[in-house]
Parts: C-alpha cells; sequence; structure tokens
C-alpha cells in the first residue's frame, strides 16, 4: 500500500464507502482506540452479542450449526466466561474493493487479557458487517466494551484485480446486516 496509507484508506471510505461510519481519526481517549491508524482501521463492535448456551448438551457442528447454542444478548458490555466465546458483529459496514483484500487481528489492548479476535479475510468485493469471535483464553472472566475497539484492519492492494471477486462467487456471507451464524452451501 505504501507510506500513505492513511490517505488511501481516507480516500476509499470517504468517496467509495468502503467503512461506513468512518472515523477520520484515532479516538483513543478514556476507550480502546478505534477509527484510523497509521496503515490500518481500527474497528469497534456493537452492543449486539451472541452467547453461548452452556446449559446445552449439544455439540458444536458448522455443518449443521444449531441457533439455540446461541443466545441474543444486547449491553454496553459483556464479561466473557473463562474458556469461552461470543460472537458479535463490527459497528461498522464495509464495501471492500476489488483490488483489495483485508486481514483483521485483535487489539493488544484485549490480547494482553487472553482475548483473542478471530475474523476470516474481507475478500474482494465483499461487503456487509463483520461477525466477529471473541474468546477468552483467561482463567478468569474478562470484559468486552460495546462501541470501542475490539480489532484492526490491515488492507493490502493487489497489483492488478482478482479474477473472480466474492460478489461474482456469489458468497454465502455477502451483504450481511448483523451477527451471521456458520453455514454450508446445499
Amino acid at each position: 500500500m505504501g507510506a500513505q496509507a492513511d490517505t488511501w484508506i481516507r480516500e476509499k471510505a470517504i468517496n467509495n464507502g468502503m467503512i461506513e461510519p468512518f472515523m477520520d481519526k484515532s479516538i483513543h481517549e478514556g476507550v480502546i482506540t478505534y477509527g484510523l491508524s497509521s496503515y490500518g482501521y481500527d474497528i469497534r463492535i456493537s452492543d449486539e452479542f451472541k452467547i453461548l448456551n452452556k446449559h446445552s448438551d449439544k455439540i458444536i457442528d458448522p455443518k449443521k450449526f444449531d441457533p439455540d447454542l446461541l443466545i441474543d444478548f444486547k449491553g454496553d458490555s459483556y464479561v466473557i466466561p473463562p474458556n469461552s466465546f461470543v460472537l458479535a458483529r463490527s459497528l461498522e459496514y464495509f464495501r471492500i474493493p476489488r483490488d483489495v483484500i483485508v486481514i483483521c487481528t485483535g487489539k493488544s489492548t484485549y490480547a494482553r487479557c487472553g482475548i483473542i479476535v478471530n475474523v476470516t479475510p474481507l475478500e474482494p468485493e465483499w461487503e456487509g458487517y463483520l461477525t466477529l469471535e471473541i474468546s477468552n483464553t483467561a482463567p478468569l472472566p474478562t470484559k468486552i466494551y460495546a462501541f470501542e475497539g475490539i480489532a484492526q484492519l490491515i488492507f493490502i492492494t493487489g497489483n492488478s484485480l482478482c479474477e473472480m471477486s466474492y460478489r461474482e462467487r456469489k458468497g454465502k456471507y455477502q451483504g450481511q446486516t448483523g451477527i451471521t451464524l456458520p453455514k454450508i452451501e446445499n
């Protein structure tokens, strides 16, 4: 991407709607950082969560996922039990350009508390809200905060356009608007 990465991200976000809402600077006072950074963008999570129903005796199966394994929760924060996870969605909506792939990694503030954020790459021409899996690897409960930074996006531009984009493949997670559960195509 080069030395002017923040300028490129700003231009794509403002002129092409790549990130909405877009914070044109890093917001950090009194919160876990979010917004534009030097070579990326720190995203926030909304106040919508899907938490594991620990009273279930079912198996988590990605090929036959049972939605009853998760319970909807809405709040300004959530305490993840030890060795558990929560699903959340980004506050920002994304429209990834055809010549870009995006990698998501957790923020160091949470990583130092045992929190791991897992998101697969945002492929060329994917659009939607990100569904994030947030794991607590610590032996103690750990609190996460809605409307604050949770992960950083790193944008990688290709030398040419991809042969087939996520949109053209009709990817199964295209245009997701909420926390999207695992699914396979039939």
